[in-house]
This record gives structure tokens, sequence and C-alpha cells, in this order.
């Protein structure tokens, strides 16, 4: 591990420099919100935003995906033979990624990268990336990583770990994957590592204070999953939900989607699509039975997922990096804080009936 001192009057021509061998994302203010896009030639990532309104997510996996081609032109020698679309390959640099999201990527890929199934779509976008984090030195009220598994100075899932220092970044390689990106935008220039990880230090502490808001999730291993299912406060908390799905799309975490053949004239294309638990048709069985037909159903199987069936499975934390956009953006004001709260205390304070 190195750091590497980045003058900000050096890093237009770095990235100039980056263009060459690097497809660059990064965010970019649309209208009112900030979204991770691909950066145009000279384009710049606007570093000035707390954090996007969409995860980066969409650069590993894309809204819409064509992940196969086919003709059903019989004047064609290949027709009706499923064929792979080219693809660009060329590696990917996502500048200016909150270590949240980052992190949200190590969650993600759990379901992407197994022993008995690899998505080769997921994984060719995932490993030709090279994360380029930046610190988070004003998280936002609704935000509560530093309790759930993440913070606002961690380092999984990144390359490089970018700190604002006034006139200068300090670059903290932490892969040979981020000293490569360094070395070819010609950012070289090492200091003493002891000033450089006091100054590190003190910003990270000094972010962390910051976070007021906070989640406990110690007893959601040691609740019994069916009494949790049948908790009598999940009409209450899906009570106001509209299952407009905005909390999945936001979500960093959040990965289903389904797939679809679709054929204009001869040419076809078989392609998925993010979807969202949050719909009615989700699980809508060919025989017409939905298993979960209410919205209920549909809350409750969001936050088990992220909250229950995630911690058993793994033990690894919970499904979320506390990045706090399902809050900000929910329009019927539904907060996951609660609901872990009710979650992780259902039974320690209920009184005995019999």
């Amino acid at each position: 591990m190195t750091i590497i001192r980045i003058d900000k009057k050096d890093w237009a021509p770095g990235l100039e420099k980056l263009n060459s061998s690097y497809r660059l994302f990064g965010p970019v203010k649309e209208q009112d919100f900030h979204n991770f896009k691909e950066l145009a030639k000279g384009e710049q990532p606007d570093f000035n935003c707390l954090n996007t309104r969409l995860s980066p997510k969409s650069i590993v996996q894309p809204q819409s995906e064509i992940m196969l081609e086919f003709t059903l032109d019989e004047s064609q020698a290949d027709h009706h033979i499923m064929k792979e679309p080219a693809v660009n390959d060329k590696p990917r640099a996502v500048l200016g990624i909150r270590p949240c999201d980052a992190k949200a990527f190590q969650l993600v890929k759990l379901n992407f990268d197994t022993l008995e199934h690899k998505d080769v779509y997921w994984l060719r976008n995932y490993e030709a990336s090279t994360f380029v984090g930046l610190a988070c030195d004003n998280p936002c009220s609704a935000c509560f990583c530093s309790t759930a598994g993440s913070g606002p100075y961690n380092e999984e899932g990144l390359d490089v770990l970018l700190v604002n220092a006034e006139d200068h970044y300090l670059a903290k390689t932490l892969t040979p994957k981020g000293e490569a990106l360094l070395k070819s935008a010609g950012w070289q220039a090492t200091i003493e590592p002891g000033a450089a990880e006091a100054q590190i230090a003190a910003q990270q502490k000094s972010a962390e204070e910051r976070i007021q808001s906070r989640v406990y999730t110690d007893n959601l291993r040691g609740q019994v999953t069916n009494e949790l299912y049948e908790a009598p406060f999940w009409e209450e908390v899906a009570f106001a939900c509209i299952n407009c799905g905005t909390c999945t799309y936001l979500c960093p975490t959040c990965w289903c989607f389904d797939i679809q053949d679709e054929v204009h004239g001869c040419a076809g294309v078989r392609m998925r699509n993010w979807d969202s638990c949050m719909y009615p048709l989700f699980t809508l069985h060919g025989a017409g039975h939905n298993p979960r037909g209410t919205k209920t159903h549909r809350v409750r199987q969001r936050f088990m997922h992220k909250l229950k069936y995630y911690v058993d499975k793994y033990d690894n934390g919970i499904q979320c990096v506390g990045c706090g956009r399902c809050i900000r953006f929910c329009p019927v004001n539904i907060d996951i804080r609660d609901v872990i709260d009710k979650m992780n205390t259902y039974g320690t304070c209920q009184v005995d009936q019999s």
C-alpha cells in the first residue's frame, strides 16, 4: 500500500491520459440530481455531490442488457442460433464511487459468483472495472453506513481510495489494479506515509463522528425465522407502501431481474432487465397463483431477504450498506432504520399474556 499525492491541477490531465486505456465513469449532474454515467472525452466527474441518486450498480449490471441475439431469417446460415453480441471489453475506471456503494458490490457478488453458478455477464463487467473511491467527509442525516458494515472511509471493494485534502487528493492504493490505474494517469508522486496516514485517520474520525444515525442488528441472527415472518408489525410497515419499486431501483444491493425475448421482424434478442420484488407481477406463476399476492407479502419479503435470510445464510452482517437512498426518496416515508429496529427487538419487550 502506498499513498500518492495528486494535485488538483493535475487531475484533468491525468484523466485525459486514462482515456486512451479506460472507459471512464463518474458522477455527473443531470437536472436536479447526480448519477453515474460514462464520461465523454474531456468531461469531468462532478465530486461536488453527497452521492448519486441511483447507485452505480448499473455500470456492472445494466438496467437493460442484451445477453444473446438471433435471426429467424432462414436465408441466413446462422438462423435460429443464439449468439452473444459484440462486447466492449475495454477496461473501465469508476471514479468517485462512495465507499458504501463499493462495499455493496461485494454483497451482490455473493449472488453472481458462487460455486454452483457464475454469471458471466455480471462478472465480466465487474472484473473489467477499477473502482476509485471518494471518501465521504459529509455524510447526510439518512446515512447509517458505519453501523451497517460499511463507513465513510471503508476500503472494501475499492482499488484506490481518494481523500479530499483542499488543493490535492491523497490516493491510497489498495490493489494492483489501482496501482496500474494511477500509473497510467501519471499520478506517481508518493509521499511520506506517516503524515498522510495521520491526516487520513483524522479526517476519517471526523467523518464518522458526523454520522448520527445508527442501527442495531445484534439480535437478528437469533430471531426465529418463522416467528419474525409472522410478526404483527408487517401490516403496519406495509400500510403506506404503494409498491412503486423506488427503493429497489435505488438500492445498491438489489439485483433482481427478469429475462425476455424481443423480436422485430426477423431479428431478435434475449435480454434481461431490472425487476423488483415490489411489483405484483414479479412472482406471478403461469397458473395464475401468486405466492406474494399482497403488498404486505412483498414488503415483508424485501426486508426479510436483506435483514434475516441473508443474515442466516452468510453470517457476515446485513444485506444493506446504510447509504440512506431508500429513506430519502421513498414517496411515503418508509424508513428501513425503523424496520431494522422492529425486527431486531421483536419479542424482547413482549408481555406474556397467558
